[in-house]
């Protein structure tokens, strides 16, 4: 096993949490995401479960070998991820009008 894909992939998925949990808790979205994210606490919701199915895929998958008894953990973690993504994307579109909307 390549130790430095393994840091570096959880150092990439605490990367995505953090930023989700900072979105969450202040709404703060990163610099490169900013024009596009309308609201900041779904994105960062989106983004903790992304980043939790992730790793949920990849430490009980790919790192950690051929194992079919572990199948069911991994697409629950790819469904997870799917989930957050899912979420993000909603957090970039806008949301409904809050009164009735006049013509």
């Amino acid at each position: 096993m390549h130790w430095y894909l393994v840091g570096f992939a959880a150092l990439a998925v605490t990367g995505l949490a953090g930023f989700g949990i900072a979105a969450i808790t202040t709404g703060w979205v990163p610099p490169w995401g900013r024009r596009r994210v309308l609201r900041p606490k779904v994105w960062g919701y989106g983004s903790v479960l992304s980043a939790a199915g992730m790793s949920l895929f990849m430490f009980l998958g790919p790192f950690r070998g051929p194992d079919a008894d572990m199948t069911p953990y991994v697409m629950t973690g790819l469904a997870l991820f799917l989930a957050g993504t899912v979420l993000q994307a909603a957090g970039q579109r806008p949301g409904r009008p809050a009164g009735p909307v006049s013509q």
